[in-house]
Order: structure tokens, then C-alpha cells, then sequence
């Protein structure tokens, strides 16, 4: 498992009875990676894991693991550790490279009880693990000192996909733990402050719809002013609804999303457009 690169956070696509799609799930996902993209990172919440059944979640990852020839990352979440573990399980005998392992659902408590569901999940298997650290969604801050705690006790500990927001957290993690871990970026507006703090990947919204700009802005390309009102689309409650409304306004995907979420409506979504439009209008050539 290498950790680097940019790794779409893959969106889950349904069809008209909501029912997973797979055969468009194979199909976004080898058009990402055939456009640079170095893996795919499958159940996350942009991923609408939280509604997927556990059977569907296995698809899925067993889908891509059949489709690709590149890294397929299972992200563990739960409310519930024994759940958690069963499906770290399940991943790596779908054939899945790495876990990204978040913090149970609903519930946020102190260092040793998360400490301990996250010792779980990454005891469960000999898989390549990235530690996800979203305070702001999950409610649960893991600490550059407790990051670097798990590192110690966890040698398939390998990753740490940062999205607190705060940009000082690489550098933090960095002087605690040099290259022990592969800092991602997890945050789109965030990525190129974070690539020049030190970051050497990126798990992307945004690359759903547009993974050509995704890599190049990565690799340094001058497009960030151009690609920053979509980008800021990966940072409000609505992200899931709005990323895929990009994919259906490029052609790839539908803005179909399963309740509670609901597809955008009125002014919401003619902003919404005239942003995806605006920037379609003045798209760079690469």
C-alpha cells in the first residue's frame, strides 16, 4: 500500500430505486484513476456510508477490488466497534489494500475509550491503516500526541488523513513523527496550503467530477484561484448533494442521494449551478 497521491473519496452511485449502482461504480472509478488518480477510497461519508447497509458496503468494495488494478481503501466507521471490526474483516478478504479508520458514529468520549475502538479496528487486520481525524463532522479530536500514541503501539499504522482545518496540524504531527506517517490532506480548500506544509496526498471531493484539475492542482499546476469556489462545495453540510450535482453537470453521475439527504432544490441548487457553470465556462486547458 502506498499512501500518496490523490485518492478520491468515490461518491456512491444509486439508481432510480436508490439501489447501489455498480456497474457506474466501476466505471467513475476507472475513469478517475485512468485520469491520475493513484487509488480510490470507497464508504467514506462522502461515500454516504452511514447509509449503506453492511451487505451493500461489502459489494461495493468487492466491486471496485474486481474493477481496478490499484489501491482500493475500505473506510471502517460504525456505531458500534464489534461492527467496525467485522467489517475491517470483511475488507481485507474483498481484497481491499488499505482501511481508513474513523471514529464510531455518534459517539464522542474521551482519549481512552476512542483510543481503544481505534486500537480495535486496526489490531483487526494486517491491512496498511489511515487514521481519520474530522473533529469538525465526527466530534472526536485526535490529537498530534495521540496520533503519534497509536503510531507507536500500531506498526500498520501508516497514514493520518488530517481534517481538522487547522493547517498548523501538519507541521505538528510532522515534528512529532517525521515520515513515520503519509499525511493526506482531507479538506479540498485546504489542499495546497497542505501540500506546502508537507502533506503528500489527498483523499478529494471534488476529483469525482474533475479528476484531470484534481491531480494537476496537486502536482502544482497555477489553477487554484479558477478551482476554489468548487472546492469550498467539499466544506458545507451539503457536500454530498453538491459533488454529485458537479458529476451529473459534467456528465459523470448522478445527483441522486439517499435520505435524509435530498436532492438540492430551488435557489439552492440554481447557485449552486451557476457556480459548476461559471467554472465550466472558464475551465483552464491542461
Amino acid at each position: 500500500m502506498k499512501w500518496q497521491g490523490v485518492m478520491p473519496a468515490i461518491t456512491t452511485p444509486f439508481r432510480e430505486d436508490l439501489s447501489v449502482d455498480h456497474d457506474f461504480l466501476a466505471k467513475h472509478a476507472q475513469w478517475m484513476i485512468d485520469n491520475g488518480c493513484t487509488g480510490i477510497v470507497a464508504l467514506g461519508s462522502l461515500g454516504e456510508g452511514a447509509t449503506l447497509e453492511f451487505d451493500e458496503k461489502v459489494a461495493v468494495l468487492v466491486t471496485l477490488v474486481r474493477a481496478l488494478h490499484v489501491p482500493v481503501v475500505a473506510a471502517i466507521s460504525a456505531l458500534g466497534t464489534a461492527t467496525a471490526v467485522r467489517l475491517a474483516k470483511e475488507a481485507e478478504d474483498a481484497g481491499c489494500s488499505g482501511l481508513m479508520v474513523l471514529p464510531p458514529y455518534v459517539y464522542s468520549t474521551d482519549w481512552r475509550e476512542m483510543k481503544a475502538h481505534m486500537s480495535a479496528v486496526i489490531g483487526a487486520t494486517k491491512l496498511s491503516c489511515m487514521l481519520y481525524n474530522n473533529p469538525i463532522a465526527y466530534r472526536t479530536d485526535f490529537l498530534p500526541e495521540q496520533i503519534a500514541e497509536l503510531a507507536d503501539e500500531h506498526p500498520n499504522l501508516n497514514a493520518v488523513k488530517e481534517s481538522s482545518a487547522d493547517i498548523r496540524r501538519v507541521a505538528a504531527i510532522r515534528t512529532l513523527l517525521g515520515k513515520r506517517l503519509a499525511i493526506f490532506i482531507g479538506v479540498d480548500d485546504l489542499i495546497v496550503e497542505g501540500v506546502a506544509a508537507g502533506a503528500v496526498g489527498w483523499i478529494a471531493g471534488l476529483v469525482n467530477a474533475m479528476p484531470k484539475e484534481s491531480v494537476a492542482l496537486f502536482e502544482g499546476a497555477d489553477i487554484y484561484d479558477w478551482f476554489l469556489p468548487l472546492l469550498r462545495m467539499d466544506t458545507v453540510p451539503k457536500f454530498v448533494q453538491l459533488i454529485k450535482l458537479v458529476q451529473q453537470e459534467v456528465g459523470m453521475g448522478s445527483e441522486r442521494v439517499r435520505p435524509p439527504r435530498l436532492e438540492l432544490e430551488g435557489a439552492e441548487r440554481e447557485a449552486a449551478i451557476r457556480v459548476i457553470r461559471a467554472a465550466r465556462t472558464s475551465r483552464p486547458r491542461l
